[in-house]
């Protein structure tokens, strides 16, 4: 007799039923619809308040926020302006960055070019692209790449983006980056998502920009929306990204081109559409009664891929990844599907839904994270499922933005040399050409006092050094990953980049 082990609930019924044994328990009921309307409006009166009160307090200059129950548009709004050096309202047509956001709007895009929810484990192939196993650039997928279980590191390939370089180039060289194991193992990569989608549009015949237009923007009415930055930059009503200064001030002192992870992160919108696209997402892939992406290959986008976030403080629920949602179940059973979207240079974001509540939010934000764009979306949910936020999350989300602007800074304060420091020797034992096969030509001059500057990138970008002590100097880094001062290492012909070097790649050979 087979065991009931190969043959699930149902069989084991039959089996127990036939030989006389009892019948097995019934399994608990599946989740219910549990927010009434009611409380829906009850967060939609305190909404606007919170909103206001967030960006006064952190002065982070604006906002659209919609939000979507029972595939209705219920709110809709901007708040606050587009830049703070200019005139202009944002309103709910006004263009953001919405930077990781990006993600599950592409795995819209996916779901909709796909016949069937096994297509998402095609293997990906891309002219240029390579994984540093060969076996897995045999079999890595379009899930793997968009659950980011392919095994390459932590956002490998972005400070290639930091440094100037195109996506081709990116792309060719994460052949060069370690892997941890396949489909065993998840970290957070913008450029082997970027790789999945890319395959996706090649194998159409078509680029990414034209495949999403076709596929999802157009037909779902999203008029505004687009994954190539000039048309973010081109858009008349389009927010602005801003930084917060020294004073405490915010002001929009970088610009962001994120076209080299257009997938991953190079996606703008507005309000508006994005509240469409919320309509399309709770309702399985229709909107106004028209089917736009086929309902079973969106399921699948929404279906744990792997464990990303073991329980933790303050949510102790655990997290996983599917197909560019954070996905997670609360305590009544109920799928959670989030995403965050933040660029340091100056924007945060985010969507969160409840499925089973045909519940959703979007928030758009033209400052740097602070924590504004999901302390707004959880405040909403907290108050819709309790009556009240059980928390202040700001703050809570605030600090968590902090920790992690903390991570991969240096140790050492390169600042402040230390007490009988060594002198540097001679500008010539360290100016030349250095090579490195995954970060590129690297040149050390001097100027006629002395001053070192360090040049990287395929438009060089230039760093004065710093000395430090010995053959050690410092420069102060730059763009989205920047990471304040980062030590430079001369020895033996080489010169070693500390924040480049995370997954050691960082070291340069003299010419």
């Amino acid at each position: 007799m087979r065991t009931l082990h190969s043959l699930g609930v149902a069989g084991a019924a039959v089996v127990l039923a036939a030989t006389g044994a009892a019948a097995a328990p019934s399994p608990p009921p599946a989740p219910k619809p549990q927010i009434t309307d009611a409380e829906v409006n009850a967060a939609l009166e305190r909404l606007p308040g919170f909103v206001t009160d967030a960006l006064r307090s952190t002065g982070v200059p604006g906002a659209a926020v919609a939000v979507v129950h029972d595939d209705k548009v219920v709110y809709l709004k901007g708040f606050g302006v587009r830049r703070t050096d200019a005139p202009g309202a944002i309103g709910p047509d006004t263009v953001f960055q919405i930077a990781s956001l990006s993600k599950p709007v592409s795995s819209t895009v996916v779901a909709g070019t796909l016949k069937d929810p096994a297509d998402w484990d095609r293997r990906t192939e891309l002219p240029g692209f390579a994984l540093k196993d060969p076996w897995v650039t045999g079999h890595v997928t379009a899930a793997d790449l968009f659950s980011h279980r392919s095994g390459l590191p932590d956002h490998a390939g972005d400070l290639l983006e930091d440094l100037g370089y195109d996506q081709a180039y990116i792309l060719d060289h994460l052949r060069l980056e370690p892997l941890s194991p396949f489909r065993a193992s998840y970290a957070y990569t913008n450029f082997g998502l970027t790789a999945a989608a890319e395959a996706v549009a090649r194998q159409h015949g078509t680029t990414w920009q034209k495949l999403a237009d076709d596929t999802l923007f157009k037909p779902a009415g999203m008029t505004h929306t687009s994954t190539e930055f000039s048309a973010f930059a081109g858009a008349p009503d389009h927010a602005a990204t801003h930084v917060k200064n020294p004073d405490g001030t915010w002001s929009p002192r970088y610009v962001r081109d994120p076209d080299a992870q257009a997938p991953a992160g190079g996606v703008s919108s507005t309000a508006t559409d994005m509240a469409r696209w919320l309509r399309l997402q709770l309702s399985g892939g229709t909107l106004d009664g028209k089917r736009i992406i086929p309902a079973d290959t969106l399921a699948t986008t929404h279906l744990p891929q792997i464990l990303s976030q073991p329980p933790t403080p303050p949510l102790d629920h655990t997290g996983f990844y599917g197909l560019g949602w954070n996905v997670s179940y609360d305590d009544a059973g109920r799928l959670r599907l989030s995403h965050t979207g933040a660029f340091e240079l100056g924007a945060n974001t985010n969507v969160t839904m409840l499925p089973l509540e045909k519940l959703g939010i979007v928030v758009l934000t033209n400052g740097a994270p602070v924590g504004v764009a999901d302390a707004i979306a959880q405040d909403f949910f907290d108050t819709a499922e309790h009556g009240k936020p059980t928390t202040d999350w700001l703050p809570l989300f605030a600090q968590l933005y902090a920790q992690a602007l903390d991570t991969g800074r240096s140790a050492t304060d390169y600042a402040h040399p230390p007490a009988g420091a060594k002198p540097a020797r001679a500008d010539g034992a360290y100016t030349g050409t250095y090579v490195s096969p995954y970060y590129g030509k690297l040149t050390v001059t001097a100027d006629e006092g002395g001053a070192l500057t360090l040049s990287l990138g395929p438009k060089p970008m230039r760093f004065p050094l710093t000395h430090y002590d010995g053959d050690t100097f410092s420069y102060v880094t730059s763009g989205e990953n920047a990471v304040g001062r980062t030590g430079v290492f001369f020895k033996d012909g080489t010169v070693r980049i500390e924040y480049l070097d995370a997954t050691h790649l960082g070291t340069f050979t003299k010419q």
